[in-house]
């Protein structure tokens, strides 16, 4: 009998540990691409592992606005960003794991739509995978009033 309660407490305790989920809105607006790289690609997989490791989610949303419109350009040498030499010798690469970033560790991306406008840049100049909002202050409030803990990143 006593085996019976310490495996159902057992089993209890495992579902409720993986039911938690911690969540996190990124705010990007650098144009730094080693900012980039540490704050956003490097951290988001450090962060990611060590909650897994204690048996936790961690959801992941990047709003994007300010500056950071290039790194999700498909083709920048199209765009005004064509003269930004380190952007358009590595926009390959980055792009693969930027959608690696979707594929392997479910992260959201957000585009603010009102400053695409101003940049010029059409839906279809923006990769598949990032979805489109109306504006960058909506995306960020919907998502701390969801319980998401805020970080930008500048």
């Amino acid at each position: 009998m006593k085996r019976f309660f310490l495996l159902l407490l057992t089993t209890i305790t495992l579902l409720l540990a993986q039911d938690k989920t911690a969540q996190v809105v990124y705010d990007l607006t650098t144009t730094n691409i080693e900012t980039f790289e540490r704050k956003i690609l490097k951290a988001i997989v450090a962060n990611k592992a060590h909650y897994e490791a204690s048996l936790t989610e961690l959801d992941v949303v990047v709003v994007i606005h300010g500056d950071a419109y290039k790194f999700f350009t498909k083709n920048p040498l199209k765009s005004i960003y064509k003269n930004d030499k380190v952007l358009t010798t590595t926009y390959k690469n980055l792009s693969k794991r930027i959608k690696s970033m979707v594929e392997n560790y479910d992260v959201v991306f957000l585009m603010c739509k009102a400053g695409m406008q101003k940049r010029e840049l059409k839906s279809t100049d923006i990769y598949k995978f990032v979805t489109i909002i109306p504006n960058s202050t909506i995306g960020l409030i919907d998502k701390q009033n969801e319980g998401y803990a805020y970080i930008p990143v500048h």
